[in-house]
């Protein structure tokens, strides 16, 4: 899937934010990073290795929390009207992230 592609259907699970390409590819890329850091946890460099096909879908879900999250990264608590947030960390949640299986080798 194309970088194009999964702009197209971020905007679409965002129901038309108004954010721009430019923002929404940031984004894609940040969720992209979260999921390489989880498969990857020792390599240093993540040049020329993309998200596998199996984890795209989540790579977009991360990227709609990140995005509707904004401006509210590690609120600890608000209550507004009856409804109440909580938040512990500006990162994405572990339960987000537990189906990614880690790559490893053994050492020679």
């Amino acid at each position: 899937m194309t970088q194009a592609e999964k702009i197209i259907i971020l905007k679409q699970m965002l129901d038309d934010s108004g954010d721009t390409d430019e923002v929404l590819s940031a984004y894609l890329n940040l969720a992209e990073q979260k999921i390489l850091n989880r498969m990857y946890p020792f390599k240093e460099d993540y040049t020329g290795l993309t998200v596998p096909d199996r984890y795209l879908m989540m790579q977009l879900n991360i990227a709609v929390y990140l995005l509707n999250k904004r401006g509210a990264e590690g609120e600890i608590q608000h209550i507004e009207n009856g409804i109440h947030r909580n938040y512990g960390a500006s990162d994405v949640p572990d339960g987000m992230l537990k189906d990614i299986v880690p790559f490893s080798q053994a050492i020679r």
